[in-house]
């Protein structure tokens, strides 16, 4: 059975004026759609071609680890964003992250400084652990998942996620992440579960 490219959770002009029609034809219309289609091709006629997208990213390595875990690493940014998000938590999210970093201000600080120090391409994470919730960031295709940790929000800083609409200013667009956008419903179901 073939990997398909998930569809959006919302249409791909909902998160405008934040992040454009534009960026996304080419960010999901393109970039993640030829992550699928090399998954694809590098998992046809293998034992891997009927496995998780789990399994195949625990399992794999070289080419396939990164197709495989940027399909993944795709979907769950898409999700980690709402036309109606950002701002503050509130609830069970607002609780755990003022625990974890003694309030919502630090952890936006210490989340936008991991992913503005990011070298190069990568990512992101608030990951949830024994201990509580974390920030992590990663190179390239490379995720929590791989790690033995539990994802509960991303942000994509590869060049290609926000150089349309902010050019070069990757921390202005990591600002209009965390006020415009941070999908909180989705971090509250993924800690639940």
């Amino acid at each position: 059975m073939a990997f398909e490219l998930p569809a959006l959770p919302y249409a791909l002009d909902a998160l405008a004026p934040h992040i454009s029609k534009e960026t996304l034809e080419f960010h999901y219309g393109k970039h993640h759609q030829t992550y699928v289609t090399k998954l694809n091709e590098l998992t046809e006629g293998t034992d891997l071609a009927n496995s998780t997208l789990e399994d195949v990213i625990k399992t794999s390595d070289g080419p396939l680890f990164n197709n495989s875990a940027q399909v993944w690493n795709h979907t769950f940014y898409w999700n980690s964003m709402s036309p109606n998000g950002g701002g503050e938590p509130t609830g069970e999210v607002a609780d755990a992250i003022n625990s974890a970093f003694g309030s919502y201000q630090t952890f936006r600080d210490q989340f936008a400084e991991a992913a503005t120090t990011q070298f190069g391409s990568g990512w992101a994470w608030l990951v949830q652990g024994d201990k509580g919730l974390e920030i992590v960031k990663t190179s390239n295709a490379d995720l929590p998942l791989k790690h033995d940790q539990k994802a509960v929000l991303t942000i994509d800083v590869w060049e290609h996620a926000y150089y349309i609409d902010f050019r070069n200013a990757r921390p202005n667009y990591i600002n209009t992440y965390l006020d415009s956008l941070v999908n909180w419903e989705f971090v509250a179901k993924n800690m639940a579960s």
